[in-house]
């Protein structure tokens, strides 16, 4: 079954939206449809890619008082996380080391990124008491045949046991599979 999102169900206006993996192809997509659609009052690009980060302002300027903000960090940093989602109320978990040959070739590097990386993002949307967090996740992580698969389902299993630790914040989880257009 496939869940439509009706665009009415939640209003983004006036709050405070912090993606992790910002400059990649779903974080980018998304900025396009939230600067596009709601009058955030910020949209936070959090991500390890200063290059990526820099062709993304071409496209959304960072003005004075304007919503777009890109913030440099990795998911990995907990202390960088807590800075980063200061003020936020709804974060968007889009970071992970997300290539089946790298993950297989570095898979200490995938742990901490896709499982370590997803436990600071619960703790530190725990510990800020942010609203609302989703989590993507892949449909590689149904029945894992590697390692990213295996990661991503961790994150899946933490983020959804994640609602038993907070009552001020909700966790959820969506799996993104291969997507064209």
């Amino acid at each position: 079954m496939f869940y439509q999102f009706d665009e009415d169900q939640i209003n983004l206006s006036g709050k405070s939206i912090l993606i992790t993996g910002g400059t990649g192809s779903f974080g980018q997509a998304f900025v396009r449809k939230v600067i596009n659609t709601y009058e955030v009052s910020r949209c936070i690009v959090f991500s390890r890619d200063e290059l990526k980060q820099y062709e993304m302002a071409q496209e959304f300027p960072v003005v004075p008082g304007g919503p777009i903000r890109f913030f440099i960090g990795d998911v990995r940093d907990a202390a960088r996380l807590e800075l980063a989602m200061r003020g936020v109320d709804y974060v968007i978990h889009a970071a992970a080391l997300k290539h089946v040959q790298t993950a297989e070739y570095n898979p200490f590097e995938a742990a901490k990124t896709n499982i370590n990386g997803a436990m600071n993002v619960i703790d530190t949307c725990i510990d800020k008491k942010i609203k609302r967090v989703v989590a993507l996740s892949t449909d590689k992580a149904c029945n894992p045949i590697n390692l990213y698969g295996a990661t991503k389902l961790c994150a899946e299993k933490l983020f959804v046991n994640a609602n038993q630790y907070s009552n001020k914040t909700s966790f959820s989880v969506v799996r993104y599979g291969n997507v064209m257009g």
